[in-house]
């Protein structure tokens, strides 16, 4: 039995460096049904235990092998929401994937890319789903936040029978799917026709709807007539450095720089209306996978040279190793042990330089990365024109501040339990804005946890009047 993945279509790094078109291009049927050959079909199924969404896998897989594609992506259906997402953006690697016991003499079985395949197929023979609901709905349910934790708490409680509307902030549903994670990664039509699919199932999604102040929390239950509402807004407001200089031109976060881009559609400037400048040469700072999202796309829009500057080795590069290997071929200049000191400009307040220092690796931190040191005297200057922060993100305080009676750590993430109940009676959370920055597919295992208690606490609440 072949002991590696079967590869994976790309368009040539030579090619893809000046277009946002997808990079990875997917499997054709015969590689597909060739690499759902590799599972062993375990009986423990011990990749079952690294997805949070907790999907089939084996079956799925059989399914693929054996050409009934409907009925793979059926399987998977049952459990994930947003498989065409999934099997783009999902770390499988650190979490089915990870424990497949393929991996132990060779490479394991490529789980994310079937997957993607299963999902591209069901679109591409334009499959709908259609919910099935009792004719007086179970209840009503305000979701906010249309990201990942929201879209997947809102599709397992309108296939129960429940009456959704899901508020979303900005002008489009999806969240990080649609303003962080870049075309060339996941194309922004795959989001919305997955997205499509849940307003099939009887989905209300409104747009613009800032909670906070077009409604409370306190307003959508008091005043509205929902019975629970979900928290999912997720991690959007960014962190900087507190170094000299961050607010010269030319210094962005990661956060503005990928939503001009990605939401606004910037690289498509000037057929759209919101034009990002980028200069000859690009620092990003930070080592995850926006920092790469970033450098890739500042390549894509025009930038001569882009760097990224990350304080420890290759080795506690927190991006996944395919984004990092992917940046490397289209290249990205890494400097690594490096650490920014300050940004750099000239009288007009535009960005001319960041100043670095070299660092070492000395301990071990409380997340068991060896904690970076500063060398004495190697400081040294980037000749750059624009910045990029990419050192992560917390949470927007919004909803938070206008509802009493709802805990906070001191981090500003809404407290809730595993199964995403809050201090707040009625009131659930899940996603980024409970854990801090994570991945899409643990949102997407929250947000199915807080659809299961809120099921449970609206029936036991109805069943007690």
């Amino acid at each position: 039995m072949q002991q590696v993945k079967h590869k994976m279509p790309e368009q040539p790094a030579e090619e893809r460096r000046r277009n946002f078109n997808e990079v990875a291009l997917g499997y054709e049927e015969a590689t597909a049904r060739a690499e759902a050959a590799r599972c062993l079909q375990c009986k423990t199924a011990p990749c079952r235990q690294g997805c949070p969404v907790e999907i089939n896998i084996p079956q799925f897989i059989k399914h693929v092998k054996d050409g009934d594609f409907d009925a793979a992506i059926d399987e998977i259906k049952a459990k994930n929401n947003l498989p065409a997402v999934c099997g783009r953006v999902c770390p499988q690697e650190d979490q089915c994937e990870k424990y497949c016991i393929m991996g132990k003499k060779g490479e394991p079985v490529g789980i994310g890319r079937l997957e993607r395949f299963a999902a591209d197929c069901a679109m591409a023979r334009g499959r709908r789903d259609k919910a099935t609901a009792p004719q007086e709905a179970l209840g009503k349910v305000a979701v906010i936040g249309a990201g990942p934790a929201g879209l997947t708490t809102a599709g397992d409680l309108a296939r129960l029978g429940y009456k959704v509307t899901v508020f979303e902030a900005l002008h489009a549903p999806g969240g990080v799917l649609m303003y962080g994670i870049p075309e060339f990664r996941l194309p922004k039509a795959i989001v919305q026709r997955e997205i499509a699919a849940l307003r099939d199932l009887g989905v209300d999604i409104q747009v613009n709807a800032v909670i906070g102040k077009t409604f409370t929390i306190d307003e959508l239950l008091n005043e509205e007539g929902y019975d629970a509402v979900f928290i999912g807004t997720g991690a959007g407001l960014p962190h900087f450095m507190d170094i000299p200089g961050e607010n010269y031109n030319g210094v962005y976060s990661a956060n503005e720089f990928l939503t001009r881009v990605n939401l606004m559609k910037a690289y498509q400037h000037p057929h759209t209306g919101t034009p990002v400048r980028v200069g000859r040469k690009v620092a990003v700072v930070g080592g995850g996978n926006v920092a790469m999202d970033s450098a890739r796309t500042a390549l894509r829009l025009g930038a001569e040279q882009v760097y990224i500057v990350y304080r420890r080795s290759m080795e506690e590069l927190p991006a996944r190793h395919e984004e990092a290997e992917h940046a490397i071929e289209e290249g990205i200049d890494f400097r690594l042990l490096t650490a920014p000191v300050q940004v750099l400009g000239d009288d007009k307040g535009w960005v001319t330089g960041l100043e670095c220092i070299k660092m070492e690796l000395g301990e071990p931190d409380a997340s068991g990365r060896r904690s970076p040191v500063p060398v004495a005297g190697s400081n040294f200057v980037l000749d750059v024109d624009t910045v990029v922060i990419a050192i992560g993100q917390g949470p927007n305080p919004l909803v938070q501040d206008t509802t009493p009676g709802l805990a906070v750590n001191k981090r500003g993430n809404i407290v809730a339990d595993e199964a995403g109940a809050t201090s707040k009676a009625g009131v659930f959370a899940g996603g980024d804005i409970v854990t801090g920055a994570a991945t899409v597919i643990l949102a997407m295992g929250a947000g199915k946890k807080a659809a299961a208690k809120i099921h449970e606490y609206v029936q036991n609440k109805k069943a007690a009047r």
